[in-house]
């Protein structure tokens, strides 16, 4: 799968651009604020149907504009598929798959899939576990189109229930049969995602080690673990013997929204006790890990998009990274860079050709 060309209009710093794209790399440069991420981001919204960096859409259009508009045609399994997406003011955000619009975004997930390494990764690692949860979830629901059916789900369920916990602190008035209903519901999808999250670790995991030993050349003993409350117990029997302390807090307090991923180095927390060094080779084996389980399950390579990566990266790591390029590990990818010299110098040496575009202030020409 490849991305032929894409066209904006009124997407963040451009008023509009038209560009073409090779199957190989792809290479953005220009000076630090200039919009080369929103590039990035552009083909973040075509594959995802969201900003990487943003979640309001309307945020995304540009300054004393009412709209804005993505168009892009990916070659997918020797098909060509024109993607489109539109974001006005005040109103619903349009998606459509060969001027079809979906019914449901969701159905859109995984059908072009993608992964992004970024300076903003580093959140993973220091912010709390949601940003985690995240990162799983968006592996997952790429690979399992019913997966973010069941999270979606789950989520509403979960919502009904935290509703019912404040309205019997507010009430006093407690139905312990209304209450087992919500916590059926709950149960119901809380399960299946903690089976498919567990199933994923199993694969996932063997796929991070072989990564991080290969950037490091096993420096250093790291560990990723998935911590889940319903490792230990099932998920029934600790709604039961949390439910006076879940109506006090007026909120849910186990369940599967609780799960979190561990990262330790030498048997110490990575957040704490890691360099940069080591939390930059960690993030980037995380990525990697995840473009080869969803080239594994989806059975043809996801766009790689790589921003400032080069700038954040020593000689050797980058090294390691560019090997792996040049072993036609990846498909299509793109970079940003400030640098074209630099760009022009890594496919080089490892005789990968690259297609590079000149980003000044919102105009974009061929270098």
């Amino acid at each position: 799968m490849w991305l032929k060309n894409i066209t904006l209009l009124n997407f963040k710093n451009y008023s509009d651009a038209d560009l073409r794209f090779s199957k190989t790399v792809n290479a953005f440069i220009g000076n630090n604020g200039a919009g080369k991420t929103n590039l990035l981001d552009a083909i973040h919204y075509l594959c995802l149907c969201k900003s990487y960096f943003n979640p309001i859409d309307s945020q995304q259009i540009k300054t004393a504009e009412e709209l804005f508009m993505i168009q892009g045609d990916f070659d997918r399994q020797e098909k060509n598929e024109k993607i489109t997406c539109g974001v006005k003011k005040n109103q619903k955000k349009q998606f459509k798959r060969n001027k079809k619009e979906y019914d449901k975004l969701a159905s859109h997930i995984g059908l072009f899939p993608l992964v992004m390494i970024s300076p903003y990764d580093v959140t993973i690692i220091m912010d709390g576990s949601e940003e985690r949860r995240k990162f799983m979830d968006n592996v997952i629901s790429q690979t399992d189109s019913q997966y973010l059916d069941e999270l979606m789900l789950y989520n509403r369920h979960l919502l009904n229930r935290n509703a019912l916990l404040k309205q019997i602190a507010t009430t006093r008035r407690y139905d312990p049969a209304l209450l087992e209903i919500f916590n059926e519901q709950l149960i119901g999808c809380g399960e299946k995602i903690f089976a498919k999250r567990k199933q994923f670790m199993v694969d996932y995991i063997e796929l991070f080690n072989k990564y991080y030993q290969y950037l490091t050349e096993d420096a250093e003993q790291v560990c990723l673990t998935y911590q889940s409350q319903l490792n230990d117990t099932p998920f029934e029997t600790l709604l039961l013997q949390t439910v006076e302390k879940d109506k006090v807090l007026e909120r849910t307090t186990t369940g599967i929204h609780k799960d979190d991923l561990i990262f330790t180095i030498l048997d110490m927390p990575l957040k704490k006790f890691g360099s940069q060094g080591q939390q930059k080779s960690f993030l980037i084996a995380l990525k990697l890990a995840q473009y080869a389980y969803v080239e594994k399950y989806k059975g043809f390579k996801p766009l790689l998009l790589l921003d400032d990566i080069f700038d954040k990266l020593d000689e050797r790591r980058m090294h390691k990274l560019m090997e792996m390029v040049s072993h036609h590990d990846f498909g299509q990818i793109f970079i940003t860079d400030t640098g074209k010299e630099r760009v022009l110098n890594i496919f080089d040496k490892i005789k990968v050709p690259v297609t590079l575009f000149e980003v000044i202030n919102g105009g974009i020409q061929h270098a």
